[in-house]
């Protein structure tokens, strides 16, 4: 039996969520290609170590590969189970089959979904905003799901129309979410997907870069022009309706469905690809008010007219980011997939573009551009490549980088846990892998105030069909009447509603904040007293604005908080239940530093926890779990 599937039985994973070991349908899947391209890299390094005349970092032992191959694969520890069962297990390739079965693993695009959100900024509510974006999540994740190569989820991202109620069109949030704000989100996308900083030339010639005031508008012309569905029938009623005496009535939050959550949810035009220079331009190339075509500033030139509205901007934007950039494109996701797996970028920092001749290891970083191209962007593929690297198998190494602008090479730097990581490593301690409960859902079903109403067994998506396709202000109004009618009713919650409800009802999975699920499926971002949030969670406002700074929040919360409830005094923890059938002190101490650290305990360190048991009696094993969790060694990577 295949190490993998062993694991995944462990792991209480069932057998069909592994893929099928069939003929290779990609290069990935083929093991040569994987040997051939993780060799061509080390090669590379290893020739970077002989120009420094330094010897080559050993590859590290099988317990700090294991903890580091779960953190950085799937973001989590092992669970003591698959722990165990690594540790013991003699076999030459149980590396390699341990990062088929992380990548091939739920754990993988939960662990993935969180850098994505990060990057793109996606959250469950937008400040000030009505309108959930669920769909827009979903979209996202269930991208991640299906590993969608970065091109074609750049390409949809960047060119999208349409309503965020249909699961086809949801990648619309990603300019809803930034709605009115039409220049930070080209900025934003700038950055994103180029590597390129441009926030300074929305106002001034950017005295840090190369991008002029001009460029920056003529780039921002390809999006221009973001309408809402046609809220013309509605207007009438709406301001009826948006009167002081009546903004507290049950009419006005059913109006509010329509007029924010349908139409404020849709995205229209597909970029004019001309703008207006702004009032306060004050450069010797244009006048303020000016109207300029949208013109791109490097790779192969894309130049929109200046007298014409162009209607397809955002798509000729998607197709000059993917297509006509020439290595910027491939060369920015290779080096956040490097500094992901790796610990930091080939070069740094991540989202500002370096020519790869201009890098301290330019022939490396073009094979890795070139690798990029050559898997079609499958980012999947490319991790699995970068983690069967000696590179990424090398010793840790204490001491600072010797290349501060980005990765040299010489062992994995020593780094604190992400919070989504640390969590999602407690909640394996303290329920076992979990990976196996359910992935959560949008919940599709129309709510007013809060309160799910069944109209006719509507979901959002067919109420938003349905209103945007009404071209008259009478068919709106008596539309209107009918849902009002629904929604005073009422209905469709908990119980009642139809069958159409009841069934949808049961399709929705959600959780509340203090599951204890993958951070991937809780709220996001987290609220400010949990746990995530104290260990530097993002808030998704900034592109990945998390940190990893310390603060004394984070030692109450390890103290008092979750470790204590969850772990330390729960004696049903799955942590606890790895216990069952050691008879020895010496055993069940072996345990829980497996279960906990990924490793056995040294002599030394089983000398000590021995005298606290003899001490302590029971409660010492509690107080090694309180220990060890609270410890540097479990809350950093090395």
């Amino acid at each position: 039996m295949k190490i993998r599937t062993i694991l995944a039985l462990l792991a209480g994973l069932p057998l069909a969520t592994l893929p099928a070991q069939e003929a290779p349908a990609s290069k990935a899947d083929d093991p040569a290609f994987v040997r051939e391209a993780a060799l061509d890299i080390d090669k590379h390094v290893a020739a970077w170590y002989r120009r420094q005349k330094m010897e080559v970092p050993a590859v590290t032992d099988d317990a700090t590969f294991l903890r580091r191959a779960f953190l950085v694969a799937v973001g989590r520890i092992p669970t003591a189970e698959e722990a165990r069962f690594f540790l013991e297990i003699e076999d030459e390739d149980k590396r390699t089959q341990l990062i088929d079965y992380l990548l091939d693993s739920p754990g993988y695009s939960s662990h993935m979904a969180n850098w994505a959100f990060d990057l793109l900024r996606v959250a469950d509510t937008k400040p000030g905003n009505r309108g959930g974006f669920e769909p827009y999540r979903e979209w996202v994740r269930k991208a991640i799901d299906e590993n969608m190569p970065w091109d074609e989820l750049t390409g949809r991202l960047l060119s999208a129309r349409g309503t965020m109620w249909d699961p086809e069109e949801a990648a619309v949030g990603y300019y809803l979410r930034d709605r009115g704000m039409e220049l930070d989100n080209m900025a934003n996308s700038m950055r994103i997907f180029l590597g390129s900083r441009m926030e300074c030339a929305q106002c001034h010639d950017d005295p840090f870069g190369d991008t002029e005031r001009m460029e920056f508008y003529e780039l921002a012309a390809f999006t221009h022009g973001q309408g809402t569905g046609n809220r013309q029938p509605m207007r009438k009623l709406w301001d009826e309706l948006r009167e002081d005496d009546k903004r507290r009535t049950i009419d006005y939050s059913a109006a509010q469905v329509l007029w924010d959550e349908v139409f404020g949810m849709t995205l229209t035009g597909g970029g004019k690809g001309r703008i207006e220079l702004p009032g306060d331009y004050q450069y010797r190339d244009g006048q303020p008010g000016e109207m300029i075509g949208g013109r791109t500033p490097f790779g192969k030139t894309v130049r929109l007219s200046d007298r014409r509205d162009a209607g397809d901007g955002r798509q000729e934007l998607a197709e000059w980011v993917t297509t006509r950039t020439g290595e910027q494109f491939p060369s920015v996701i290779a080096n956040r997939m490097w500094a992901r797996v790796m610990g930091r970028g080939v070069y740094e920092p991540v989202d500002e573009f370096i020519d790869a001749s201009d890098t301290h290891l330019p022939a490396m970083m073009n094979q890795l551009v070139r690798l990029m191209v050559e898997l079609d962007y499958d980012l999947k593929a490319f991790q699995k490549v970068l983690l069967n690297t000696r590179t990424f198998q090398f010793v840790p190494n204490p001491k600072p980088s010797k290349v501060m602008t980005g990765d040299d090479f010489h062992g994995r730097q020593l780094t604190r846990l992400s919070a989504e990581q640390i969590w999602d490593s407690l909640i394996t301690l303290a329920s076992g892998n979990p990976d196996t409960k359910p992935r959560r859902t949008a919940d599709p079903r129309i709510r007013v105030r809060g309160k799910v109403v069944n109209f006719e067994g509507k979901t959002m998506k067919e109420l938003s069909d349905e209103v945007l396709a009404i071209d008259s202000e009478q068919e709106m109004r008596r539309y209107f009447n009918k849902f009002l009618a629904a929604v005073k009713k009422g209905g469709g919650g908990g119980g009642g509603g139809g069958g159409d409800m009841m069934s949808m009802q049961r399709e929705i999975r959600s959780y509340g904040r203090n599951a204890q699920v993958r951070a991937s499926e809780l709220p996001s971002p987290a609220p400010r007293e949990h746990l995530l949030f104290l260990f530097g969670q993002a808030d998704r406002e900034v592109i990945e604005s998390h940190s990893r700074e310390p603060n004394v929040g984070q030692v109450l919360a390890l103290m008092n908080g979750f470790v204590q409830e969850q772990l330390v005094h729960n004696r049903d923890a799955h942590l606890y239940r790895s216990l069952e059938g050691a008879s020895t002190d010496r055993e069940k101490i072996r345990r829980l530093y497996i279960a906990i650290l990924s490793r056995p305990p040294s002599e030394k360190e089983m000398g000590w926890m021995l005298e606290e048991v003899e001490a302590a009696g029971e409660s010492g094993y509690r107080n090694i779990v309180s220990a060890l969790v609270m410890s540097s060694e479990f809350l950093f990577l090395q």
